[in-house]
């Protein structure tokens, strides 16, 4: 696996916590424009940073949430719990 692989996969991790941290503040304190604005732009960040890593890496999800090349590449490795930090 790449240097830049693991280090786009790093920021994906930190993107989706910021996203579900501001989710949960949200629930409860759905007024704070500021909190909500910065949820939209992690969520923009992170929908970016996803699309750039499949057209690069290969598909994140499976099951019609994310297309493939030819051939099917979902059965490429590494599988996410085979990745060395």
């Amino acid at each position: 696996m790449h240097k830049d692989q693991l280090n786009m996969l790093r920021r994906m991790q930190e993107l989706e916590f910021a996203c579900v941290d501001l989710n949960l503040y949200l629930d409860t304190h759905p007024m704070d424009k500021k909190a909500l604005m910065d949820y939209n732009t992690y969520t923009y960040q992170l929908m970016m940073l996803k699309t750039q890593y499949e057209s690069l890496y290969g598909p994140l999800k499976n099951f019609g949430c994310s297309q493939s090349k030819f051939p099917w590449q979902w059965v490429e490795g590494p599988w996410p719990w085979e990745i060395e930090y």
